[in-house]
This record gives C-alpha cells, sequence and structure tokens, in this order.
C-alpha cells in the first residue's frame, strides 16, 4: 500500500461511514435510522441513495429494502470469490490503480464502476480507464455479479498480501485476491486504515487489520454460483 498520490482527492459517496467498528460498551446505543429501534453491535446496513451514504438499519426495516427502487437499499452480505476465474497481475495492471488494495462498485446515479481506496485521508476516489473494466468483466463473471451501490470487487494485490496462502506466493509475483463484498467493509476498512495509518505505507498496525479483514473474507467467502436465469430477481445471492 502507499499514500494518496498528487492529484487524487477523497471520495464523497459514503464518507460517514468510513470509520471503524465501535468496541462493544464504550460507545452510545445505535438505533435504526428509519424507525428508531435500538440496535446490536451487529446490525444490517441500507445505502440511502438521495445521500449517498450508509444508513443503520434493524433486520424488519432491512427486509423491506432488499430489492432495487425507492430511496434505500440494503447491504446484502454475501462475501464471493470465483476460482474459475481468477484475476491475474497482468489484468490488474490493465486497470493502471496507483495502489495495490483497492474496491469497485456500480454507481447507480451516475451509471458507471467508481474505483476507489483506503489513504491517510480515508476513502479516496481514482480515474479508471472504464474500457479495460469492461474487458475484465467479459472475462471475469465476479467482476459483473456486482449489485449496483451495495456491494464492491475488493482487490488485494502486490506486498498488502503479506497473508496469502504460500501456495500462490511461491508462485513468483501472486495473483491478487478478488472478492465480490458488502460495501461497507469497504468502508469500514478504509476507516479503520485511515486511523491507524503511519509513515508512507500504513506501518504495521495496518498491515495487521489488512491481514485480519483478509483472513476474514476467506473463511466467509464461498465460490460465485452460476450465473441466474433473467428473471428478475437480482444476483446470485
Amino acid at each position: 500500500m502507499s499514500g494518496a498520490p498528487n492529484g487524487q482527492r477523497a471520495s464523497p459517496g459514503l464518507r460517514r461511514f468510513a470509520r471503524p467498528p465501535r468496541s462493544a460498551g464504550s460507545a452510545p446505543d445505535e438505533r435504526c435510522e428509519l424507525c428508531g429501534e435500538k440496535l446490536g453491535p451487529e446490525h444490517p446496513h441500507m445505502v440511502d441513495l438521495r445521500r449517498r451514504s450508509l444508513a443503520c438499519a434493524c433486520t424488519a426495516c432491512a427486509l423491506l429494502f432488499t430489492r432495487p427502487g425507492g430511496r434505500y437499499r440494503t447491504v446484502p452480505d454475501r462475501v464471493r470469490q470465483d476460482p474459475r476465474a481468477p484475476l491475474s497481475a497482468g489484468e490488474w495492471a490493465e486497470l493502471q490503480i496507483p495502489v495495490a488494495i483497492a474496491f469497485f462498485f456500480v454507481n447507480s446515479a451516475l451509471g458507471r464502476v467508481i474505483a476507489c481506496y483506503p489513504s491517510p485521508a480515508g476513502v479516496t476516489e481514482c480515474e479508471l480507464n472504464l474500457a479495460a473494466w469492461d474487458r475484465l468483466a467479459s472475462a471475469h463473471p465476479l467482476l459483473g455479479a456486482l449489485a449496483p451501490d451495495v456491494e464492491a470487487i475488493l482487490v488485494v494485490a502486490g506486498e498488502s498480501r503479506e497473508a496469502a496462502p504460500a501456495a500462490a506466493a511461491a508462485a513468483g509475483t501472486p495473483a491478487p485476491e478478488t472478492f465480490l463484498v458488502p460495501i461497507d467493509i469497504c468502508y469500514s476498512l478504509a476507516g479503520a486504515l485511515r486511523l491507524e495509518w503511519h509513515g508512507f505505507d500504513g506501518g504495521a498496525e495496518v498491515k495487521r487489520i489488512l491481514a485480519d479483514v483478509l483472513a476474514g473474507l476467506r473463511q466467509r467467502s464461498r465460490p460465485l454460483g452460476p450465473a441466474p436465469a433473467m428473471t428478475g430477481t437480482g444476483p446470485e445471492e
């Protein structure tokens, strides 16, 4: 990882959620932002499409917004990888992202994919070669499986993969690890890294946080299923 390159800008989308989870007992009670119900430490989130922010929700309210349409959209909890079509180091280089960890999501208001990465300033948006993204998405079903606004493709490459599986690391330059994740994971990770960032590369604590997140994602991840029939039910769950 590296610091924010000159000329990049902090992303305004979903910025207020870019903070790490609070420890139990150390924060005020959180409540559902729709009905006011008291929430536990683990609770769903919804994207407020009007404000481009994340809202805390109770389970009942979250269930109301699992389909597209309206102001809110519930963030799903699936984590997927695609061992049948992994992203290679050469393909990652095609995207010309200036850092080794980034995430990508579809902004439905803009009608295009947005690229962001964690930095000392928080979530920073960077330029994305959309033609290169489209080429990769046509070859990698995982990239095309994104639910707009609420899921992201998280890519961790290069030295950021110090905790990568030994077999991949032994093969020379390891391929990046690519996950389809709930978008709130990306913003929570960025917030945690911002708080602990020291020096040019983030320091030991940033590397530990990233290693812990990757270990959790590997444990949660399931293989991407076949593309669903066009029934209007949305991406594979």
